[in-house]
């Protein structure tokens, strides 16, 4: 696994307008979000989709938004102010090791993995420590950039959601990625 980390600083472009270019944050979320939900965003950046997120949930629901990185969980509580959505993100500083997701157990209905498993130390511990948080039958949509994770990288991370607990569910198509939702399998 890379330990390559995307730059804080390059936050404020990925959470560009332009992006949606590429991906448009309410078309990708709204098959899977729904009002009142717990979801997990491991890696949110600066809010390119935890905003889209909070705004789905609703009054009801919380985003959990998890990184590594201080200053993009300080451009990302700014961005959420601005939107009024401040109240319905639960964000988190991480180490880059562990999500810390222990008090999560059994209680997420959805997370976003969006260009973020390349980046951890473990693409076996990221998923494992994701299915304990996750309800039975939760979902993940997990895509990763096709310009930076080769198809051989790719396949070894689903093997090791497989391992983990899931199954893929559907193979979405996202505009120059890889993408897959994953259920996690009822024990």
């Amino acid at each position: 696994m890379s330990k390559r980390v995307c730059p804080w600083w390059l936050g404020y472009l990925l959470a560009s307008p332009l992006r949606r270019l590429m991906a448009d944050p309410r078309k990708l979320l709204a098959p899977y979000v729904r009002e009142g939900m717990t979801v997990l965003e491991p890696g949110p950046g600066m809010g390119f989709f935890t905003i889209e997120l909070a705004r789905l949930v609703g009054a009801g629901g919380q985003v959990i938004a998890l990184d590594i990185q201080s200053k993009m969980l300080d451009g990302l509580k700014r961005r959420l102010a601005k939107a009024g959505l401040l109240e319905r993100v639960n964000i988190r500083l991480v180490q880059p090791d562990s999500m810390g997701l222990a008090d999560l157990a059994d209680s997420v209905d959805f997370a976003l993995a969006f260009a973020v498993v390349h980046e951890m130390p473990s693409a076996g511990s990221f998923f494992t420590e994701l299915s304990h948080a996750l309800k039975p039958g939760g979902s993940v949509l997990f895509a990763e950039p096709a310009g930076h994770v080769a198809a051989k990288l790719w396949d070894a991370e689903l093997e090791a959601a497989t391992k983990a607990g899931f199954v893929v569910a559907d193979r979405p198509h996202i505009r120059r990625s890889h993408a897959a939702l994953l259920k996690k399998v009822v024990a």
